[in-house]
């Protein structure tokens, strides 16, 4: 029998037992472990709260409560921005090779003035970069207050929206949802009127799960 012949009989054999155990043969993406990779801003990094109160701990300890096993790495840094993101992404993905990525960027963007295109092309490559792992993307959108103008305001709200729907990723539609928009919506932020207290990260917790634990 010569070596190709053997070869092939070798992988046949590995086939079959795969088979039998019900599970994908040789496949690389099965021997992965659930990691949920989190590029976030202030909203993400626990800006001026205890540390372990914010969305991000809440939900490693909702994980754990209900039996999912898995690692989240928050690699949130206050005043991120997406070009920041873009940028520190790539070494990120390599260390962990996430399973998810949740993309919580973009309203420091905004807040200072950057182009909207911009915004929109970090995202985009951040959102093919995780894809490419391949990784099950989660991308967070955001909203502006009005005083930025109607246009630029739902300009910068179509962003998500159309890079969700044009990349099949899962959209959370506004993270704030709950809380910036609510008639005592004052309460629930710290003193800087821009980050939200630790009562309110369940919230936008609540508005990030229902997106995220199916893909899990």
């Amino acid at each position: 029998m010569s070596d190709k012949d053997l070869h092939c009989k070798r992988r046949a054999l590995l086939l079959a037992m795969a088979g039998m155990l019900g599970a994908p043969a040789l496949s690389h993406a099965a021997d992965r472990s659930l990691c949920i990779l989190v590029m976030g801003d202030s909203l993400s990094a626990e800006y001026g709260l205890p540390r372990g109160t914010g969305w991000v701990a809440l939900m490693e300890e909702r994980m754990r409560k209900l039996g999912i096993k898995g690692q989240v790495v928050n690699a949130s840094i206050s005043g991120e921005t997406t070009s920041g993101g873009a940028r520190r992404l790539a070494a990120l993905l390599q260390a962990h090779r996430p399973t998810h990525v949740v993309i919580e960027l973009g309203a420091n963007d905004a807040l200072r003035g950057l182009s909207l295109k911009g915004t929109q092309d970090n995202l985009r490559a951040m959102i093919e970069a995780s894809q490419k792992v391949p990784a099950k993307v989660v991308l967070v959108g955001m909203m502006v207050p009005p005083n930025y103008g109607k246009r630029y305001a739902d300009d910068f709200h179509k962003i998500y929206a159309t890079l969700a729907d044009k990349h099949k990723t899962a959209l959370v539609p506004f993270f704030l949802k709950g809380v910036a928009d609510r008639p005592d919506a004052r309460e629930w932020f710290q003193a800087d009127g821009t980050h939200p207290k630790a009562e309110a990260h369940g919230t936008m917790l609540d508005n990030v799960w229902p997106v995220l634990k199916p893909l899990l």
